[in-house]
């Protein structure tokens, strides 16, 4: 397969296509529509003699063709897209960069730390959720960054670590005091006369925290679950139950004595953020500004 003897356009298309997963997501990402991204692709596979995505339910995944067409291609076409240099929205003034994560992370970090970028004229569209949605609908070309929980898989997308988050087993003073001598007979399984509260049904936090500090499964359920861990946070600073909790969301609380940590472990659970986006140059040059600028903000958090 000569990638050097295929339409240069056709090539663009296929990547943008490999890194979306979907010809709806590329014809986003490349201001075409859907129809008209089917059609290169199938001209290109003509080209090509071989089928280059499998059709899904949703979306497509590439064959081992198209695996090898991309890693040929990727770079070559990055760097020329890089020489072309970003188009600058109409009047001179850069779009919007749309930016998504949690948003207790967005919340409580992130947006303040785009504070001064704000002021200098970068315009920001922030949406919130969970990492999985939020990073198919990266590659489909809703976001231009994602604040991911965890790294993702594969190479359609590239990712940074920002920045590490502790987590700490904590409650209100009223239920620490009474929780004293319980914990020190009883360990953790004293904590299950007291309500649960998590932000989901499953405990993805308070179950890692069990498994990693304690060495055993968490078998409470939740009493109050809710979407925002600063709902969590209220909840338990009001005199609700335990949780866990990152520890940058309840410092303050913390400190102030509102909170109480149940439990100080030597190796407490942490886990890595991650900022993501799509490999390449994007056309708004506001996009890597944020990107950079928030890792450099991360680096004091």
């Amino acid at each position: 397969m000569e990638s050097s003897s295929l339409d240069l356009n056709l090539l663009r298309t296929f990547l943008a296509v490999y890194r979306s997963g979907s010809f709806t997501g590329a014809g986003q990402l490349l201001g075409l529509s859907q129809p008209t991204v089917t059609t290169q692709m199938r001209t290109l596979e003509r080209q090509v003699g071989r089928e280059l995505f499998e059709r899904l339910p949703r979306g497509v995944a590439p064959t081992a063709v198209a695996e090898e067409l991309a890693a040929r291609v990727a770079a070559p076409l990055d760097q020329l897209a890089t020489v072309a240099g970003p188009h600058p929205a109409p009047g001179g003034r850069a779009e919007p960069v749309h930016l998504a994560g949690p948003a207790e992370v967005l919340c409580a970090r992130v947006l303040p730390a785009l504070a001064p970028l704000v002021a200098e004229g970068v315009r920001l569209r922030v949406a919130t959720g969970l990492t999985d949605p939020l990073l198919d609908e990266l590659r489909a070309g809703r976001h231009d960054l994602v604040i991911a929980t965890r790294r993702p898989h594969g190479r359609t997308l590239s990712a940074a670590p920002l920045a590490d988050e502790e987590f700490v087993l904590v409650a209100a003073p009223v239920w620490a005091e009474r929780l004293k001598e319980p914990l020190a007979v009883e360990g953790p399984a004293a904590l299950h006369r007291v309500p649960l509260i998590t932000y989901a049904e499953d405990l993805p936090i308070a179950r890692r925290y069990w498994r990693h500090v304690f060495g055993r499964r968490l078998s409470c359920p939740a009493a109050l679950t809710v979407p925002d861990l600063r709902g969590v946070l209220a909840a338990v600073v009001a005199g609700a139950g335990f949780t866990v909790l990152p520890r940058y969301l309840c410092h303050d609380q913390l400190a102030a004595g509102t909170l109480v940590p149940l439990h100080d472990p030597d190796d407490p659970p942490i886990n890595t953020a991650f900022l993501v986006q799509r490999p390449g140059t994007p056309d708004n040059p506001d996009v890597p500004r944020v990107r950079d600028h928030l890792l450099r903000a991360a680096r004091s958090w």
